[in-house]
């Protein structure tokens, strides 16, 4: 009977002693979990589009409206974004402290020292102006920074251009105020910082007047006093050096041959 009741008594002593390690260890663990913060749930990694890479729906667009090849428009893209990039870096703060707003696209500067640096275009800066304005910016007109799409079709007309692309492109940089018409006005702004003024010239205007005479008398076809865009049509088709009367727009073929060779060199590196 003692020997029944000690084993009783040793039970009670074990399930005693279990239940305390059971509450210690319930009890490291409460600690355990309040010191520890809870594990952040995953996230999911989204896919992220290579910046360098033209996306498929624009390049078949622009295969058909350029007259770049596919491995011409992706070597023409990555140009693109490095002249965006470096421009971003390049920018400074206008107010201190302040962020600098990145432009996504080329802005005038960028734009003028590519004409100026790869296509020596050397003209005078309200043809230049004319020039930028008269790129393509959809929605936005003149205003803004040259999107990728514009930059394409914009080179297409410089370097490949027929000589259709070119005339057309040639006179909306001339007409000044964008009405169909270069008039004298126009003609006179265009001209006026193309003369050296001679030594003794009391009125220099007078030559750049005489230069406007002369230039409308070979390309006002219809004699209105105004050029149309039929009038320079005609007038560059009789006389091709008429093309850039008012200033240089178009590259010369050689600085265009260069740019193109420079561009295939690299695809094939």
């Amino acid at each position: 009977m003692a020997e029944k009741k000690q084993k009783q008594i040793s039970m009670a002593a074990s399930a005693i002693a279990l239940r305390g390690v059971r509450l210690f260890l319930s009890a490291s663990k409460a600690a355990v979990e309040r010191k520890s913060p809870p594990a952040p749930p995953k996230r999911r990694t989204k896919t992220v589009v290579p910046i360098n890479k033209i996306q498929q729906q624009a390049l078949e667009s622009l295969l058909r409206t350029t007259r770049f090849s596919k491995n011409e428009l992706e070597a023409l893209y990555t140009m693109y974004r490095k002249l965006v990039v470096d421009a971003q870096a390049a920018a400074t703060p206008t107010i201190i402290g302040q962020p600098v707003p990145k432009i996504d696209g080329i802005d005038q500067n960028t734009f003028r020292d590519v004409m100026h640096n790869t296509f020596d275009l050397v003209t005078e800066e309200v043809v230049l102006d004319r020039i930028w304005s008269s790129w393509d910016r959809g929605v936005n007109g003149g205003e803004g920074a040259i999107k990728f799409e514009a930059w394409a079709k914009g080179l297409s007309v410089l370097l490949r251009g027929s000589n259709e692309e070119k005339r057309t492109y040639c006179f909306g940089v001339y007409d000044l105020n964008s009405d169909g018409y270069i008039t004298k006005d126009e003609m006179f702004l265009l001209l006026k910082n193309s003369l050296l003024k001679q030594p003794g010239d009391e009125d220099p205007d007078e030559g750049v007047r005489d230069l406007v005479e002369l230039v409308l008398r070979k390309m006002d076809i219809d004699k209105d006093g105004k050029v149309s865009i039929d009038d320079y049509r005609e007038a560059v088709h009789q006389e091709p050096l008429l093309l850039e009367a008012f200033g240089q727009c178009v590259p010369a073929r050689r600085h265009a041959a260069t740019f193109l060779k420079t561009l295939c060199t690299k695809l094939s590196t």
